[in-house]
């Protein structure tokens, strides 16, 4: 029981299943904690159904209503740091973010000396996949803006792929995290670089979901544009 990855849901019915069984296809003896913030598409009721397959692998967390991503981490954070997991990963249900890629993202972490090994789409073999330009633009932009005001050296800051050492989020008080959407990533990221950790950027291909609706929001954007420049107080 070292490795464990948590998948927040909300209307994920279409990905789920395929999703929680591509990663315990991978070699490593990965566990799943799925975050469900009251799903009205059943999404929970399909977890259940799969943990009578994977007892004691696959975890559910219900929550009521949507909670935002960056509590839904925080809860699956504090829940792997009351057991023994060693490695905790982020990781998307809608397969944007490759199943396989979290073996990289292990191997950075247990084998190069990362603490948090992040799934980058903006370095050197990163890219991104079924996304249009203006995505695209404002999303570099974004990393871009991220970096010069934080000098943070990470190229992509609001990557949610990602795994952590289990000594980086002892070190992180989690009940002080600000933000809970896009600026969230970047947080994690920020407190985790100012406590002296080793970041490690490992290159991925994203690929845009194609079941599902995206969660991403004018507001999630807004917050992270303007969460930056509080960061600098921490």
């Amino acid at each position: 029981m070292e490795k464990l990855v948590i998948i927040p849901t909300y209307n994920e019915k279409e990905n789920i299943e395929k999703i929680v069984r591509r990663v315990f296809s991978l070699e490593g003896d990965f566990h799943v904690l799925i975050v469900d913030d009251g799903s009205p598409d059943g999404t929970a009721d399909i977890v259940r159904k799969l943990q009578s397959e994977f007892p004691q692998s696959l975890h559910l967390v219900c929550r009521s209503g949507k909670l935002g991503l960056g509590t839904a981490y925080i809860y699956g954070f504090k829940w792997a740091l009351e057991r023994s997991y060693q490695y905790v990963f982020e990781m998307d249900a809608d397969f944007s973010h490759n199943p396989e890629d979290l073996l990289r993202l292990y191997h950075a972490c247990s084998l190069e000396s990362a603490d948090l090994a992040v799934g980058s789409r903006y370095v050197k073999g990163g890219k991104v996949v079924n996304w249009p330009w203006d995505r695209i633009l404002i999303s570099k932009g974004g990393a871009l803006y991220t970096k010069l005001i934080t000098w943070m050296p990470v190229s992509d800051p609001t990557a949610g792929f990602i795994c952590y050492k289990r000594k980086v989020l002892e070190s992180i008080p989690l009940d002080n995290v600000q933000f809970i959407g896009y600026a969230f990533q970047v947080e994690m990221k920020y407190r985790t670089w100012k406590l002296g950790f080793k970041i490690k950027e490992v290159p991925i291909t994203f690929i845009d979901r194609t079941e599902g609706v995206s969660k991403m929001s004018k507001g999630i954007v807004k917050e992270a544009m303007l969460g930056v420049w509080k960061m600098r107080e921490f």
